[in-house]
């Protein structure tokens, strides 16, 4: 889902710049309440592995390409705001170093890679945490269906800027049809891959796993309830 350089219009550019310099300040200032000295290395290897795991590219058409996101991946792991400027920070440097994604159309690919699946992912997955057992083990299966579903969402508001400010000579319903076909299935890799990764994680150390401490945090309570009785 990488934008090029000159697929949308000069305002829309423009306009997701604005909503992705707006995010990375805010999460900038959120990402304060989600690390500390345990957590603050795993972000790092969280935007080490989304690095890599967005070398992977499918092509979709017309000068864009589908691949891996890792928003839900990294939401789950050391939070949303958190995850979003992982995020954010591999897809500058792919950017600038890699020539993958316009420089010009930063502001858009982070808005639809560091913002959009991350939101949707956490949004998901804080839902289905809430309606299924309250146990560890329902972590790794709703971080696959919240990663599952931020991907096609993501697709689905490219489409909606490629209406506003596309550029390119491509029919509306091709680019829709193309974007939603190859990344529903790409959702299906993600799911897999978020689900594995997240199941290892919480197997190893749950403690570090941002999602997951609500649900400790509630097991603490009642084995002291418990052990208080």
């Amino acid at each position: 889902m990488h934008v090029p350089d000159g697929f949308l219009d000069a305002p829309t550019s423009v306009a997701t710049g604005v909503v992705a310099a707006t995010a990375v300040a805010v999460a900038l200032r959120g990402a304060r309440r989600e690390l500390d000295d345990r957590t603050a290395p795993l972000a790092g290897l969280v935007a080490t592995f989304v690095f890599a795991a967005q070398m992977i590219n499918f092509p979709v058409g017309a000068g864009t390409s589908g691949h891996l996101m890792g928003g839900a991946l990294a939401a789950v792991l050391v939070g949303p705001w958190t995850a979003v400027l992982c995020v954010s920070v591999v897809l500058t440097v792919q950017a600038l170093l890699m020539a993958d994604g316009g420089i010009t159309a930063i502001g858009t690919n982070i808005t639809l890679i560091g913002i959009v699946t991350v939101a949707v992912g956490w949004s998901v997955f804080v839902l289905l945490r809430r309606l299924l057992p309250k146990t560890l083990a329902v972590v790794a299966p709703a971080a696959a269906v919240a990663a599952f579903v931020s991907v096609p969402v993501a697709a689905l508001v490219f489409t909606g800027l490629f209406a506003v400010g596309g550029n390119a000579p491509v029919d509306l319903g091709a680019v829709a049809a193309a974007m939603l076909g190859w990344h529903t299935v790409i959702g299906i890799g993600e799911a897999v891959v978020t689900g594995l990764v997240v199941a290892s994680v919480v197997a190893a150390r749950p403690d570090l796993v941002h999602g997951a401490a609500p649900l400790i945090a509630e097991r603490e309570l009642v084995t002291r309830k418990v052990d208080v009785s």
